[in-house]
């Protein structure tokens, strides 16, 4: 029996302009990887599904609301829809579309919706910009959401952000005797963690981890200092996911610090980043030379300290002001690092000028991912 003959590809100018409609949704759904790929339109193939995502594309994206196929679909069965229909990444593009166009509303007045749309940066971005309408039932959904996405944030980033960082103390230090006094015995319990025995009720030890010698003397500090502006939101995001990093390494001790023309020390919650990002307060001015200056207050031991400033360097007061702020830090040998944007997808815009004036007072200017800023810091311990 003999293969039927594969459909011709047909270029754009063949094409109805339904039809161009149709290739334009798709392509703006699969993005990039859509042209990459070479995307095109092969009649006769996957009917019913296509048919069922064009009824979920005009229920997103039909401004009239209802779609020309009389769609009568609403916010839950599209869901449904939608997970049958799309692949992971596509779902997230058209539930982020989902929240922006039908609004928070939507997801408060059914608050179970919350527990099935795929939990990602921008939801929890949506969740945090709209806090305050939050019922209280829907403020338990939206932390179960959030506590996901961070879990699954700090599970990414955790063992590169711990080997740059823990690699660069023992370098920093005398290497560690491995004698019982110096055993570490929080990071040794924690590490081993995978290889409980439920059978057994014991926990088997592959590894034990040991302080360095002069861990106790000379901790490394880390001020962490996050503009709460609502332009910051992503990078607040993973501030607090990187602060509860550094916060559980040996020989590193943490503060977080979030403003805008007040200062609100959460060094107390380090370890929580939930409850720290469901603290974020958006909006209202900015006072970066204020949150400095209280970090300044923080530090005990300036050699050993490095202040991390995220912010979009738009400063409420004279510019001035700033500037001493920073040189009088740098001049008593803290290391400044300041961060213009800190994620994976932050489109930075921030104040290059301020920045750059800064940057010649000593501190460092950076717009990274997390791993990068690890780096970083890696490198200003082994300095």
């Amino acid at each position: 029996m003999s293969t039927p003959p594969k459909p011709a590809r047909r270029s754009l100018k063949d094409l109805t302009d339904q039809e161009r409609g149709q290739l334009n949704r798709w392509r703006l759904v699969l993005g990039k990887s859509a042209e990459q790929s070479g995307l095109h339109l092969s009649p006769g193939v996957g009917d019913g599904d296509c048919e069922g995502a064009e009824a979920a594309l005009d229920f997103l994206f039909d401004e009239r609301g209802g779609g020309s196929s009389g769609s009568n679909l609403t916010v839950p069965r599209w869901i449904d829809s939608v997970n049958e229909l799309f692949p992971r990444q596509a779902k997230e593009v058209l539930e982020r579309e989902l929240v922006q166009r039908k609004g928070i509303h939507k997801l408060l007045e059914q608050p179970e919706l919350l527990e099935r749309i795929e939990p990602n940066v921008e939801l929890v971005k949506t969740l945090l910009t709209h806090k305050d309408l939050l019922t209280p039932k829907t403020r338990v959904l939206a932390r179960k959401v959030i506590d996901k996405v961070v879990n699954e944030l700090k599970k990414k980033l955790e063992v590169r952000v711990e080997q740059a960082i823990t690699g660069a103390i023992r370098k920093d230090k005398h290497s560690p005797r491995r004698v019982f006094k110096n055993l570490d015995l929080r990071t040794t319990l924690r590490r081993n963690l995978k290889n409980w025995n439920g059978e057994r009720q014991k926990l088997l030890i592959d590894r034990i981890w040991f302080h360095a010698a002069e861990r106790n003397k000379r901790p490394w500090h880390v001020i962490v200092c996050v503009d709460q502006s609502g332009s910051m939101l992503e990078s607040a995001i993973f501030s607090a996911v990187m602060a509860s990093i550094f916060a559980e390494l040996p020989g590193v001790k943490t503060s977080l610090v979030l403003f805008d023309t007040q200062i609100v020390d959460l060094s107390d919650k380090v370890g929580e980043p939930v409850d720290v990002l469901l603290s974020v307060q958006l909006g209202g001015g900015t006072d970066i030379t204020r949150a400095l200056e209280y970090c300044s207050g923080l530090v005990r031991e300036p050699a050993r300290t490095i202040t991390v400033l995220i912010t979009d360097f738009y400063e409420g007061r004279s510019e001035e002001d700033l500037v001493r702020v920073v040189r009088r830090l740098v001049d008593a040998n803290v290391r400044m690092v300041g961060l213009g944007a800190l994620g994976y997808d932050a489109q930075p815009q921030y104040n290059r000028s301020t920045a750059g004036r800064l940057r010649k007072e000593g501190m460092d200017i950076l717009v990274c991912t997390p791993e990068k800023l690890a780096e970083a810091m890696g490198k200003i311990i082994t300095g």
